[in-house]
């Protein structure tokens, strides 16, 4: 799928004041059928639907060559064949979807820790604490399109705005790959022209009472008298209507629930196939990953490497340790290992990956010992640097093999880092 550029007459992204709009809201481009073209390229700009079964299935997704033809999300399989029936059909792949939606979300939350997923594909988040060390809304809004387009494959829209409400709409008016800005000043000249069921909440059955109101705007639905509305829909919906007519939404983004993983992932600048490269780079990701979990007081038992090659292709290998580690060396050795074992030969790779999941509380944990080992060794060396880091900042201590920049195979040093 090629990325829309916004671009207005003199070549520059038409953007409007975004001061203040702090909240933004991150909608993937029909997603599952977006994943699915990453497998399948040479169906790029073909019409493609998504879907199980052939008669009873309905659209899970499809690409936005197939919805000119009507197609649409939830649509029984039937009439979509019978819509286009030139579209290629294929099943859904969930735990490739899972995938691609973890790096997605890890993308979100190296901008920002308040992340509120809705869904695989979608988030809002709350990018007040980021503004001054970033840059403005809008434009980290354009550095997350450009990192889910480049590491994941995939596009996605952005809205920017001050509500979660207005942010929402505003995703839907940039879609799709693109970024829409509602003004704190221009909410209520955003809102006012649009249908009644655009408002949160407005389903079939609200929207049909408020037709019957003669209110087929949201600008309708502000300028009713809210005891009208109250009259006609209940107290707890007209008040609500009435508030978002008017650009009212007091919701905070609420961060999802502690994870049950943790991972790190590295798009290199220049895709590389020197396994030493490869190897130190598992080592850093480990090392993150690690102080991650000593961070969330987790530890964990099974380690995952995912591996992207330049044309996009990704595998994903797992290996369940005897016992739970938050040690980063073990991490990278089971990690390594991993990647050792798929064997590949010079392959030219675009992004690695480590991952643990299983994750358990630290407290009550008791490390099993092998008969050789010490009693303290690298949990109490990586808990020394825990406190140097703390105290002098990142990057004060790392292994040696670390000290110098690690390079791809031209010697370029890869991008920042694009764990959360």
């Amino acid at each position: 799928m090629s990325r829309k550029p916004m671009l207005s007459a003199d070549g520059s992204a038409p953007r409007g004041d975004d001061t203040g709009c702090t909240i933004l809201h991150v909608d993937m481009d029909a997603f599952y059928a977006s994943v699915e073209l990453l497998d399948h390229p040479e169906l790029v700009g073909t019409p493609v639907i998504v879907g199980g079964g052939a008669t009873r299935g309905v659209v899970l997704s499809a690409t936005y060559e197939a919805r000119a033809f009507g197609v649409k999300s939830a649509m029984p399989m039937s009439r979509a064949r019978r819509m286009c029936p030139q579209a290629t059909v294929l099943v859904p792949h969930h735990p490739r979807y899972g995938e691609v939606s973890r790096g997605v979300m890890e993308i979100f939350r190296s901008f920002t820790p308040h992340v509120e997923p809705l869904s695989l594909d979608e988030a809002f988040l709350d990018i007040a604490g980021a503004v001054r060390r970033i840059g403005a809304p809008a434009h980290i809004g354009d550095l997350i399109r450009a990192r889910v387009h480049d590491e994941q494959g995939i596009t996605c829209s952005v809205g920017v705005a001050t509500t979660k409400f207005v942010a929402k709409l505003a995703t839907n008016a940039a879609k799709p790959d693109g970024l829409h800005v509602v003004p704190a000043d221009a909410v209520i000249a955003f809102l006012h022209p649009l249908p009644v069921g655009a408002l949160w909440g407005v389903g079939e059955r609200t929207e049909e009472q408020l037709h019957r109101l003669g209110l087929r705007t949201v600008g309708d639905v502000a300028h009713t008298p809210e005891s009208t509305l109250q009259r006609a829909l209940g107290m707890a919906t007209g008040a609500h209507l009435t508030a978002l007519a008017w650009g009212r939404d007091d919701r905070r983004v609420v961060p999802d629930e502690p994870e049950r993983s943790v991972g790190a992932e590295e798009t290199f600048e220049r895709d590389v196939d020197d396994p030493a490269v490869i190897h130190r780079e598992f080592l850093r990701l480990s090392e993150k990953v690690a102080a991650r979990m000593r961070q969330q007081h987790v530890v964990g038992r099974t380690v995952s490497i995912k591996v992207r090659f330049a044309d996009f292709t990704t595998i994903t290998r797992s290996r369940t340790l005897p016992g739970r580690t938050d040690v980063g060396r073990e991490i990278a050795q089971t990690a390594r290992a991993l990647f050792d074992a798929l064997g590949l030969q010079r392959a030219r790779l675009r992004l690695v990956g480590v991952r643990v999941e299983g994750l358990a509380p630290v407290e009550g944990y008791s490390r099993q010992l092998t008969l050789d080992a010490r009693e303290h060794g690298w949990r109490e060396a990586d808990q020394a640097v825990d406190a140097a880091v703390a105290r002098f900042g990142v990057g004060a201590v790392r292994p040696a093999t670390l000290v110098e920049p690690s390079t791809d195979a031209s010697g370029q040093a890869p991008e920042p880092d694009s764990t959360t």
